[in-house]
């Protein structure tokens, strides 16, 4: 279950900290929110989305590189001293160097989260409308129940959704159109 573990005073990376280790958490805007470590299903997809993109846009491989591609990086946005999306990417203009050993402090191009029981809630009234004000351009909202990516992508402060996505098998996906990904092969059998 995820829930904002609310104090008097705005949490801090201590409160974070003191989590239980079954417990993966996340700062935003002084509210400390917790939920369950992602379970095989939820890192399944994300691990096959990564999978798909990295070697075209991080690694050059058959697309146009020029990006980092990341699962769950430690990012230090304004208002959320630790946020993880799932996975996320960086344009290489924008980031020219990935940092080694601090967190990542430029808001991330695209995001992905991955919609589970314990994360959906959340995912879409906290870190969506968080994207949206810290500037991401393109977000991913992955729905494990329905087997369905829908893309959006960011104009005038607000989520313009601009694609739905299911079984397709040659799916050439904004912001990552150069490449055509099976999305249907993200599923888990018998999703």
């Amino acid at each position: 279950m995820t829930g904002a573990v609310r104090n008097v005073a705005p949490a801090t990376l201590a409160d974070l900290a003191a989590l239980p280790a079954h417990l993966k958490g996340e700062l935003i805007e002084g509210v400390l929110y917790a939920m369950t470590r992602p379970r095989g299903r939820h890192q399944s997809v994300a691990g096959a989305i990564q999978a798909d993109y990295q070697p075209p846009y991080q690694r050059g491989r058959g697309g146009p590189g020029g990006w980092w591609i990341l699962p769950e990086p430690g990012v230090e946005l304004p208002g959320a001293p630790e946020i993880s999306p799932d996975v996320a990417g960086w344009r290489r203009e924008r980031l020219p160097e990935l940092p080694l050993d601090a967190a990542i402090t430029v808001v991330p191009d695209w995001v992905c989260e991955v919609l589970s029981p314990t994360t959906r809630r959340y995912n879409r009234l906290v870190k969506s409308p968080y994207y949206a004000r810290v500037g991401v351009a393109w977000m991913w909202l992955v729905d494990l129940e329905a087997l369905v990516l829908t893309v959006h992508r960011l104009q005038e402060g607000q989520w313009l959704e601009v694609g739905v996505y299911s079984e397709e098998k040659d799916a050439r996906i904004a912001p990552f159109a150069d490449a055509a990904v099976d999305v249907g092969s993200w599923w888990p059998p018998g999703a």
